[in-house]
């Protein structure tokens, strides 16, 4: 009997290298095995192209002058339902059908609606034996930015941010200094290049006068985000260089110019954290990470609406300064990076 999960965790991995690329797409891996061995592998590399399935299936049909046969006695291991409707792509249910596949065993079902369920059925009606289940619990926390985005119609929100050893996360005073070392400014430069978009509010962009970018790492930047109610930062800092798609929303204006999108908000103080989850959503923007300052932190903190947080512990004691936020929530994962504690919380 062939170990599933063997498979299955494979597909996880490949489904891995699509992060950062295929939003607002999920992230899908996919397997070929043909008599307990595996003959073709692929994965969705980005948004628009090709899915897992049909680029394992040309796997195949590149590698293999015998194709057709191999295909009909092979099961298909997918990390999410094969999708049975035409959207930039063909349906992926109805490619397997073609190639008579003997048996497909997926980890979880898609969420969205035209296809929950659906490709699993049209699987079924062809004939075709369909396992699910397969590590069901590890695919849906690969893709928990996709089922956040599809059933609570908002983004997947990170929330980042470093204090030091007695819980300090800033100094009083506009003035900058920093908390952790390098090694932890490189893994955020990574984690930013995964998430669609970062935010933070006015006042860190004042004091900061931050980038926003992944110029330590490689890969996409993100959207930038700027939360400033009266338009009151200089246009000499560094989030209007028009270097990336920058939304600012505030309380006056609606104006877009080029890269530069303010996007005015009613009754701004007013469940703002909801309303720019709102707009973000429509804008199919499908994670966030927000990295300051503490009050908008605390926004986000107060009305529920955080995902995941990522926590920096640095080993400096600072004698006063601005208190970073409380979570109440139990740490899920610890870490070193560096010299530095990196601990992980979930909002369950």
């Amino acid at each position: 009997m062939p170990n599933h999960e063997i498979y299955m965790r494979r597909c996880l991995e490949l489904a891995q290298l699509g992060q950062g690329a295929v939003s607002p797409n999920p992230m899908v891996g996919a397997l070929v095995v043909h008599q307990d061995q595996i003959i073709g592998e692929g994965w969705h590399k980005k948004y628009g192209g090709p899915h897992a399935e049909p680029n394992a299936i040309q796997d195949v049909l590149y590698n293999y002058s015998d194709a057709a046969d191999r295909l009909k006695e092979s099961t298909v291991y997918v990390t999410l339902e094969p999708c049975s409707h035409q959207g930039k792509t063909p349906p992926c249910a109805d490619l397997l059908i073609k190639h008579q596949v003997k048996k497909v065993v997926i980890a979880c079902r898609d969420p969205f609606a035209k296809v929950n369920g659906s490709g699993i059925a049209k699987l079924k009606n062809a004939g075709i034996t369909v396992v699910e289940g397969i590590l069901e619990t590890e695919a849906i926390f690969l893709n928990r930015r996709f089922f956040t985005r599809v059933k609570k119609e908002r983004p997947y929100v990170i929330l980042k941010w470093a204090q030091t050893a007695n819980g300090y996360f800033a100094p009083t005073g506009q003035k900058q200094q920093w908390i952790t070392g390098f090694s932890a400014q490189v893994l955020s430069h990574q984690w930013r290049s995964q998430e669609d978009a970062i935010l933070v509010g006015a006042n860190t962009v004042m004091v900061d006068n931050p980038q926003l970018n992944v110029r330590y790492w490689h890969g996409k930047h993100p959207k930038r985000i700027v939360i400033d109610k009266d338009l009151s930062l200089p246009a000499a800092k560094h989030v209007f260089d028009q270097q990336t798609e920058t939304l600012v929303f505030n309380a006056h204006k609606t104006d877009w110019q080029e890269n530069l999108k303010y996007i005015a908000l009613e009754n701004f103080d007013w469940y703002l954290p909801q309303q720019i989850l709102y707009q973000l959503h429509l804008m199919d923007i499908q994670s966030i990470i927000i990295e300051g300052g503490v009050k908008t932190l605390q926004l986000f903190i107060a009305a529920g609406l955080w995902d995941e947080a990522r926590i920096f512990q640095g080993s400096q004691y600072w004698k006063d300064g601005l208190r970073a936020p409380v979570l109440q929530a139990i740490p899920q994962a610890e870490e070193m990076i560096g010299k530095d504690i990196l601990t992980t919380y979930f909002n369950d």
